[in-house]
């Protein structure tokens, strides 16, 4: 998923564990980010990787969580800035200079109807967060 809103680029646990992935490949990270319901996540800590975008190739730090996901990763304004792209919410792409040219990536409308129907009806698990307006 591409969310221009986001600060931070975000990793779950399905992509983390598929990458092969161990806590101590991670780096501390302790500034708590806020959740879409508005709560406090607390992360597992911050990894850099390479994320391959066609003919690019830019590092990216993902902010590694454990709670759920219909996603693997949430690109954010970290990425599309080093890749110089710019992300089209409506018609599901993200383009970006390469050379001399404009590369595309292509998403499908269907596929996020579906992540977006999966996030809807998945009743979540207590998670080990507080409410972002606790304590204030």
């Amino acid at each position: 998923m591409v969310d221009q809103g986001s600060s931070e680029d975000i990793m779950y646990p399905d992509l983390f564990k598929g990458l092969n992935l161990k806590l101590e490949d991670l780096t501390a990270y302790d500034s708590p980010l806020i959740s879409f319901k508005g709560k406090a996540v607390i992360s597992k800590g911050k990894i850099r990787l390479l994320v391959q975008s066609r003919p690019e190739t830019v590092g990216v730090d993902f902010i590694v969580i454990d709670a759920y996901s219909p996603y693997t990763t949430i690109v954010a304004r970290p990425w599309l800035h080093a890749l110089g792209a710019i992300s089209l919410t409506l018609h599901v792409k993200v383009k970006f200079p390469s050379g001399k040219q404009i590369e595309e990536i292509l998403g499908s409308q269907s596929v996020a109807r579906q992540y977006i129907s999966a996030a809807i009806l998945h009743q979540t698990e207590p998670e080990s967060s507080v409410s972002a307006t606790e304590g204030l």
